[in-house]
């Protein structure tokens, strides 16, 4: 057993299985679906959860935005010794068929991210695990969601200014997804530790068709979004206790 100082908890208290989200209030939604639910931990950002899962135990746990503070939580996620994690999180399209209230299981991506460049070199890929797409996929089917399928833009660039501007555009070009903060990090950790990995997000936008760029009309709270934040939760679910 090892202290985990960023999540302030006992190594013993991380099951096997975790499930991250970036947003400590999204972790009430999921202790819905859960049974014999605890709250272990709560450090800043960091909030951790026990609970049951069709009769698996399962950690929950936040990690904020941004790769650097997230991947301080992965790390420790993996040096407790759990097996599995899967981040189901929110995304910005970025095809023009990818908009707001879609589902994306991600097979990998870009690593545009502050943190991995400063583990391994930036040839060393960020993927998931072959297995948990399969099961997100076989998932989705089974609980009736449509999902997308593809790479995700992993950037921490949030809001771009007119100095070096956006390189959501060659992104886009290049057949990227949808663009978030957190899951190139995931990946790499999660191979540096030989931990099964795999990511699932709700599209809550497309910033490429939103004022070109500027995110002016952003709405992250709209019915729609709140659906697939909804439904890529249980695809997560389901595909970590699989």
């Amino acid at each position: 057993m090892a202290f985990l100082p960023i999540l302030k908890t006992d190594s013993d208290n991380i099951p096997d299985r975790v499930l991250v989200v970036g947003d400590p209030n999204r972790l009430d939604v999921v202790a819905e679906s859960l049974s014999d639910v605890k709250e272990v931990a709560h450090n800043r950002e960091y909030r951790t959860l026990r609970g049951t899962y069709h009769g698996q135990e399962i950690g929950a746990i936040s990690h904020g935005v941004g790769s650097a503070g997230a991947g301080a939580c992965f790390e420790e996620i993996c040096q407790s010794g759990a097996r599995r994690i899967i981040r189901s999180g929110s995304a910005g399209g970025m095809q023009d068929d990818v908009t707001a209230g879609d589902v994306v299981i991600a097979t990998g991506a870009v690593r545009e991210d502050g943190l991995s460049p400063k583990l391994v070199p930036l040839g060393y890929p960020a993927i998931a695990t072959p297995d948990l797409i399969i099961a997100m996929h076989n998932a989705a089917a089974s609980l009736g969601i449509e999902a997308h399928e593809g790479l995700l833009l992993t950037s921490d660039m949030f809001y771009p200014h007119e100095v070096l501007g956006s390189d959501l555009p060659l992104w886009q070009r290049a057949g990227v997804t949808a663009v978030e903060m957190e899951v190139a990090t995931l990946f790499v950790i999660c191979s540096l530790h030989g931990v099964e990995t795999a990511a699932v997000v709700a599209i809550d936008g497309n910033p490429l068709a939103q004022d070109d760029g500027s995110m002016e009309t952003y709405d992250p709270h709209q019915d729609s979004v709140k659906k697939a934040v909804a439904d890529s939760l249980q695809i997560a679910l389901t595909a970590l206790v699989s």
